[in-house]
């Protein structure tokens, strides 16, 4: 660094044509730590594009309303279309696009709602705010880009809680920054109008009727239950802890530290009791579309599905078997999750995973006991049929529908296990979800990436554009360029090595000062600056 200015001396003083130059120098010096070579500027460059096309992988550069209907990726705009404070005011909800959520509403409060499925983007319609037209699609009266608005919008558009940023049967809010745990998307067989949830997102607790804290509140409740009982015996819960504590004691002594990440996975909550584990099934459809579709619950514990996992009541359930309650309550412990997050991408729900069947445990434990004796009103034997008609059917092979509000888990094959016979089709054909797996639309990569094989470091900069125009210039005029570029290093040098000898770093004001010498306008920039001290 530059030593600092020496004590007495002034900027302001009658000296000025002595020590404006080395002032100035002085002044700057202390930027010095900022300053960077070309070199560095350039990789700070890259790597700056680097971390954008990371986010932002794919190109945003046209809307997808001109489409049509699609599954992809949409974002409700809270900047141009805030929620009521109340939910019981009326609300008109709108989705837009990933290219809209970018280009139109980049700098606006945007809550990612994943996939949706048959959406039309809402960008540049009634359904938003004249005022946050659609910029990058052409307006028809214009024939230009942007300005679009007041569209009309997509009738066949189906809308939920999400759109309100309000997730799960809890209705929270979701803060990716404070949500713990993760978030299941239901397959979504109903819509908001017809008893569904239309592909909402769910915490576990949720699902089971326990609740999204429900870890939290047992806990407390443990710890007080703990303080009370103290000098009784203690109950089948302590014990299961004890034996789990155990376990986990045991199993450090033999295992190498895990990573930070591992660490970070421990804050999460467990699964709850009864809810399956991950690697178990590959998508769910919760309690509220299986009420809407009644039929679907004969497929309970059928081949591609878990076992039912009922909405349970908060009050106790005493007829829950002494040993299943003391093995799930151990199991609870001793199964530490793997999660998948609600914000890490929106494929996670339709990955291709390996699945394994839970045991009964699980099942036995959250299903009530009536729920294996009785039968559904919707699934009542049907007229007898012939022979060969009755052995196509896969449904008489299946026992009756389980009652009980319940949620269905189910693997990746479910959809080869589901009956398309004359009689059971018809249940089948307004989801096509369930007929085949759906395809997600995702816009192309961007050039670079797909130009440098998917790589996002340092390929397609600006800088690496500019050196292929360069290339595609004119031979004649590139040659004028080179000309004219070697005239100005020449004029350059001279800075460079002086500051060189010196080791002092080039300001941006000691540029400008040369810039102006070389105009020959040094002079008027100082008689300039005299006169606006005398002013």
């Amino acid at each position: 660094m530059d030593p600092p200015p020496v004590p007495g001396s002034s900027f302001n003083g009658p000296e000025s044509n002595q020590t404006s130059i080395p002032s100035r120098s002085q002044s700057f010096s202390a930027k010095s730590d900022d300053s960077q070579t070309a070199a560095e500027f350039i990789d700070s460059q890259l790597q700056l594009e680097a971390d954008a096309r990371e986010a932002l992988p794919y190109k945003f550069e046209n809307c997808t309303k001109t489409i049509g209907k699609l599954r992809q990726s949409l974002f409700s705009c809270l900047t141009c279309n805030p929620p009521p404070s109340n939910p019981a005011d009326p609300y008109t909800p709108a989705g837009v696009c990933y290219s809209c959520s970018i280009q139109c509403h980049g700098e606006h409060t945007l809550v990612e709602l994943f996939n949706k499925r048959q959406f039309v983007c809402d960008c540049g319609t009634t359904r938003l705010p004249t005022t946050s037209p659609c910029t990058i699609r052409v307006n028809p009266e214009t024939n230009t880009k942007g300005g679009v608005h007041s569209e009309e919008p997509a009738r066949d558009n189906k809308y939920n809680h999400n759109f309100r940023n309000s997730f799960c049967g809890c209705e929270c809010d979701y803060d990716p920054h404070q949500q713990k745990g993760t978030m299941f998307q239901c397959l979504g067989l109903g819509t908001a109008e017809t008893g569904g949830c239309g592909e909402d997102w769910w915490h576990p607790g949720c699902v089971v009727g326990l609740g999204p804290d429900w870890f939290e509140l047992s806990s407390q409740q443990s710890q007080k239950k703990k303080a009370e009982n103290t000098g009784l015996l203690p109950s089948i819960t302590e014990v299961a802890e004890n034996v789990a504590e155990e376990r986990t004691g045991e199993a450090r002594t033999n295992k190498v530290p895990e990573m930070e990440e591992d660490e970070d996975e421990d804050d999460d909550p467990p699964l709850p009791p009864g809810f399956p584990q991950e690697d178990d099934f590959d998508g769910f459809i919760c309690y509220k579309c299986v009420e809407a579709h009644p039929w679907i619950k004969r497929y309970a514990g059928a081949p591609g599905f878990l076992a039912p996992v009922f909405l349970r009541s908060t009050a106790p359930s005493p007829e829950r078997g002494l040993l299943a309650k003391t093995e799930e309550a151990i199991a609870s412990h001793l199964a530490p999750p793997k999660k998948r997050k609600a914000d890490d991408d929106a494929e996670s729900v339709a990955s291709d995973r390996s699945k394994r069947v839970k045991g009964d445990i699980a099942a036995e434990a959250s299903a009530p006991e009536p729920a294996t004796t009785s039968i559904d009103p919707s699934s009542e034997a049907q007229p007898e049929k012939p022979a060969e008609e009755k052995s196509i059917c896969k449904l008489d092979a299946l026992p009756p529908a389980p009652a009980g509000q319940m949620s269905l888990f189910f693997k990746a094959d479910f959809r080869d296990h589901l009956c398309h016979c004359s009689d059971c089709f018809p249940l089948l054909k307004p989801h096509d979800q369930l007929i085949e797996e759906e395809i997600i639309y995702e816009p192309s990569l961007s050039g670079s990436e797909e130009e440098a094989g998917g790589s996002t470091v340092g390929s397609g900069s600006i800088y690496d554009r500019g050196e292929s125009a360069l290339k595609n210039v004119d031979r004649v005029r590139a040659i004028e360029g080179v000309m004219a570029f070697n005239h100005l290093k020449d004029k350059l040098k001279p800075l460079f090595q002086q500051f060189a000898g010196t080791g002092k770093a080039i300001s941006a004001e000691d540029i400008k000062a040369h810039f102006a010498k070389m105009r020959g306008d040094d002079e008027a920039i100082k008689a300039a600056g005299e006169s606006a001290k005398n002013a």
